[in-house]
């Protein structure tokens, strides 16, 4: 009696069926919603890019869809901003480009609830504050909301060629009237000093040959004198 041979049973494959494109767009704008909140939650700096302007440097106050920030006089400076904006948001544990979004600027107008929401946080978060901030605030300062919308213009695996770097702000701050001091002096100065050293040794150097070289002189003289 003869084995009849055994047919491999054919396994079910394995591979999911490709999702619809319109459940693929809802997840990849899903992650990029979490990735802003993540990003917005863990660092609270941000960078605020103005067409015709430089990148401002911020710090915010993350609050339901909304970065909120406060310029003016004992704030951070900000330039106006026009309704529109980009956001850089860096990573927390690199310190490197994350995202750069596009945002709606909304100012908050004093008494308003939405300024009153705005400032209650912002002053929660604001480090060494020794006066009354919100009536500062109301009186001479601006509290804007920034509200990211669209997808990200740059994300992880989708940045833009180019390093992205500027040359450093204008800055009225000068140390000219008063400098730190120095263990050992600052480097120019270290380096006159070094001249100078250099300098005097070189003369030294020269005064000692030109007295060797008259001291020869001196011997043939005698010598000649005494034939």
């Amino acid at each position: 009696m003869t084995e009849r041979a055994t047919e491999p049973v054919p396994q079910p494959s394995r591979q999911s069926a490709p999702q619809p494109e319109g459940e693929q767009r809802d997840q990849g704008a899903g992650n990029a919603a979490a990735l802003l909140g993540e990003a917005m939650t863990k660092s609270g700096l941000l960078w605020i890019e103005v067409d015709g302007d430089r990148t401002w440097p911020a710090w915010h106050v993350w609050d339901d869809g909304a970065a909120l920030v406060v310029s003016g006089p004992g704030e951070q400076p900000l330039p106006w901003m026009p309704p529109e904006v980009r956001i850089i948001l860096r990573s927390k544990d690199t310190g490197g480009r994350l995202l750069t979004v596009r945002a709606h600027v909304h100012v908050l107008e004093p008494g308003t609830p939405e300024w009153e929401r705005a400032t209650e946080l912002l002053r929660a978060a604001r480090l060494n504050s020794v006066d009354d901030s919100l009536t500062r605030w109301a009186a001479e300062c601006t509290v804007t909301a920034l509200v990211p919308f669209d997808s990200p213009l740059e994300s992880p695996g989708a940045y833009a060629a180019g390093d992205h770097r500027q040359p450093p702000a204008r800055t009225a701050a000068t140390t000219t009237a008063w400098r730190p001091w120095h263990w050992g002096g600052r480097g120019e100065e270290k380096a006159e000093r070094k001249r100078a050293r250099d300098e005097a040794k070189a003369g030294r150097r020269a005064a000692r040959e030109r007295a060797k070289l008259r001291k020869k002189r001196q011997r043939r003289g005698t010598r000649r004198r005494g034939r």
